[in-house]
């Protein structure tokens, strides 16, 4: 009996499938004895579509935190740039009455070996300020433009129309777009 076991054990069983091919007949659908109920594939599929709406909703807050994320960063970049901007115009903005005395001094200078001195210090002020982008703002005999000018005193002049730019007190600056310290002006009446 230990020999006829052996040899059945060593016999592959053969499906329908393959029995049919043996035979020559054309190969049919081979029903599993394990198949899956009505029931049990309608659950499945269901349980599939709920996976995928699962996956397609993490997919959809994945890709939100991710834009999320990039404007967060664009908004910090742009927002360290304006703070340095700021900072930057705030220091200009305490060398101003520094050039301002500097070019009084220059303009009532006696004839004096010191002033050849003042005049390179002054070009070199100037020329820093220029580097870092600091524009003075033209406001000789132009239109009054409150957005550049702050004005002092209205004066009648015959020389000037309405509105117009008499004389400039003090210049004003520019620090890229924007103006660290408006031009003090006298305009015409």
């Amino acid at each position: 009996m230990s020999e006829s076991k052996k040899t059945s054990k060593s016999k592959p069983k053969r499906s329908s499938k393959d029995e049919a091919q043996v035979e020559g007949e054309p190969a049919a659908e081979v029903v599993e004895t394990d198949a899956v109920s009505r029931e049990e594939y309608e659950m499945l599929q269901k349980q599939l579509k709920e996976s995928q709406a699962k996956a397609a909703e993490n997919l959809d807050g994945w890709q939100r935190a991710l834009a999320d994320f990039s404007n967060y960063k664009k908004r910090a970049e742009r927002d360290q740039s304006v703070n340095y901007q700021s900072m930057k115009g705030d220091i200009i903005k305490r060398f101003l009455p520094v050039v301002d005395d500097m070019e009084r001094a220059l303009q009532n200078h006696p004839d004096d070996p010191w002033v050849e001195g003042i005049e390179l210090i002054y070009r070199k002020l100037q020329g820093i300020l220029e580097a870092e982008g600091v524009v003075r703002i033209e406001a000789e005999n132009a239109m009054f433009d409150p957005n550049f000018h702050e004005a002092i005193a209205q004066a009648p002049s015959d020389d000037h129309e309405s509105g117009q730019i008499i004389e400039v007190v003090q210049q004003g600056y520019m620090l890229g777009e924007r103006v660290i310290r408006p031009a003090l002006v006298r305009v015409a009446e």
